[in-house]
Order: C-alpha cells, then sequence, then structure tokens
C-alpha cells in the first residue's frame, strides 16, 4: 500500500502573535516529523536570525525574479517587505510522504489556499488586541508607527478567520503546540484523506 502524501500545514496569523515563537517550540519537540519550509523575504535580518534558518533573506531585485519565474507557492507585500514561499520544495516534500510545515502572513495563506485546496490552516490567534500591542511593543524592534500599523492590520486580519479550518489561541505556547499537534494527527486519519489508499488495498488482494 502506498505511503500517504504529506500534509501542507499553514500557521498563519497577526504579526506579534507569536506564529515564530510557536514554530520553534514546535520544532524543539524530540519527536517532531515536520519539515519546515522556509520562507523567502526582502526584510532585513532581526537580532539572533540566520540566513537559510529563519528565512532566506533576498534582495528585492532577486525577489521580483523569481516572481517573475513563477517559483513561489505564495508570496505579499507586507508593511513594505515581501515575503513568499520556494514552491519546488513544498511539492518533493510531501511527495515524500513528509509533512512541510509553513509559517507565513495571511495574505500569503490565502493564495496558498486557492493552490493547494486540501492544505491544513491554522489561524494563530492572540488572547487579544492589547495582549498583542504588548507583544510588538516588547520585542523592541519597530517604531510607535509600525506598531500601529500592525495592530491596524490584525484586525483586517482577524476578520479574514473564516480562510482556516482552525484557530488555535496562542495563551501559552506550548498548549499551543499541543493543540497543533492534535490537530494534525486528527488531519491525518480523515477518511478522505485515507480511504484511496484502503480501495488500492482492495484491488491488491482480489
Amino acid at each position: 500500500m502506498r505511503k500517504q502524501r504529506g500534509l501542507l500545514i499553514v500557521l498563519s496569523g497577526p504579526s506579534g502573535v507569536g506564529k515564530g515563537t510557536v514554530r520553534k517550540e514546535l520544532f524543539s519537540q524530540p519527536d517532531t516529523n515536520y519539515e519546515y519550509s522556509i520562507s523567502m523575504t526582502t526584510r532585513l535580518p532581526r537580532e539572533g536570525e540566520t540566513d537559510e534558518v529563519d528565512y532566506f533573506f533576498k534582495s528585492r531585485e532577486d525577489f521580483e525574479e523569481l516572481i517573475s519565474q513563477g517559483k513561489l507557492l505564495e508570496y505579499a507585500e507586507y508593511v513594505g517587505n515581501y515575503y513568499g514561499t520556494p514552491l519546488d520544495y513544498v511539492n518533493q516534500t510531501r511527495d515524500a510522504g513528509r509533512d512541510v510545515f509553513l509559517e507565513i502572513e495571511v495574505q500569503g495563506a490565502e493564495q496558498v489556499r486557492e493552490k493547494v485546496p486540501d492544505g491544513l490552516f491554522i489561524f494563530l490567534a492572540p488572547p487579544s488586541l492589547s495582549e498583542l500591542e504588548k507583544r510588538l511593543t516588547g520585542r523592541g524592534t519597530e517604531t510607535d508607527a509600525i506598531i500601529q500599523s500592525r495592530i491596524t492590520e490584525a484586525r483586517k486580519e482577524l476578520e479574514m478567520m473564516n480562510l482556516y479550518d482552525y484557530v488555535v489561541e496562542n495563551d501559552e505556547v506550548e498548549r499551543a503546540c499541543e493543540r497543533i499537534n492534535a490537530i494534525v494527527i486528527a488531519e491525518h486519519c480523515k477518511r478522505e484523506r485515507v480511504e484511496k489508499r484502503y480501495y488500492e488495498m482492495l484491488k491488491e488482494n482480489v
């Protein structure tokens, strides 16, 4: 019986909600089997970020060349910078039976939804907008004007929650990770994802 194709797991949510922190915690767990698809961006690295580990950091010119070549699963321009996901890596990894984990912005997730309707889309939500603003301020990496623009954008993104299959509140990182892992296990057991394999098994034994 052939191996089940890997899931495309899309985690997104407002800036400052803790997507990166949750993703790092998930991947620090010894039993994690996800393949992390590193996103590309034209923004400058933050302190502690490493090229080809946290992001592929590209110039605006290089990024736009990849767009014209159709080499991105999705891309978005957010607060003056591009973000995107390499296409070939995602398909090759899923075909090998591995789950691909994307941590992307809401605009990008909307594009992926159109291109990969069988993906698993998880919206990471803040406990409240005031908590989200507190987290953004605590970063110490952005001006007050940028923080306010991100809060305005977050309100719009929360209204796009209907594009997702599940919503996970990031009240505590460990609890958010437990919920995400439980969702992935349940998705792998969905009838529509596994029935084709068993029909093939029945044909083989006729």
